[in-house]
Parts: C-alpha cells; sequence; structure tokens
C-alpha cells in the first residue's frame, strides 16, 4: 500500500459501520437490502470528505495566524 489515510477516510471501514447499522436495522424489523448499503456507503463517504473540506476551510479562515512561505 502507498500513502496513508485517517479512518475515516476508508471506505473499508464505512461500509463496515454500514453493515453493522443494517443488521441492527434488521433485529428491529427493518430490511436494508445490500444494493442500498452500497449507496448509503458511497453517500456517507462523500458526505464525510465534504464535512473535511468544509472545516479545512473554516480553519483557515478563522487562524489567527498566517501560513509562512519556507
Amino acid at each position: 500500500m502507498d500513502g496513508t489515510k485517517t479512518w475515516w477516510q476508508s471506505k473499508t471501514v464505512w461500509g463496515g459501520l454500514v453493515a453493522v447499522a443494517a443488521a441492527l436495522a434488521k433485529a428491529s424489523g427493518a430490511e436494508i437490502p445490500l444494493v442500498d448499503q452500497g449507496a448509503i456507503t458511497d453517500a456517507v463517504v462523500n458526505l464525510t470528505g465534504a464535512v473535511g473540506g468544509l472545516l479545512a476551510i473554516y480553519g483557515r479562515l478563522s487562524a489567527r495566524t498566517s501560513i509562512r512561505n519556507e
């Protein structure tokens, strides 16, 4: 593997979390088809990427110091 990433950037982790959530939902009476689980995983990954980008922009705009170019 090349490079590293945080846990929340991993589709495998999110897929596992969605699978666990689907199993819990099924245990409580709801059913989520496998196709929908993949779509949910993709949506969650896209949402976390968007939130991460917004947090980065907010962090830079609210920073009290400038970035030094050395």
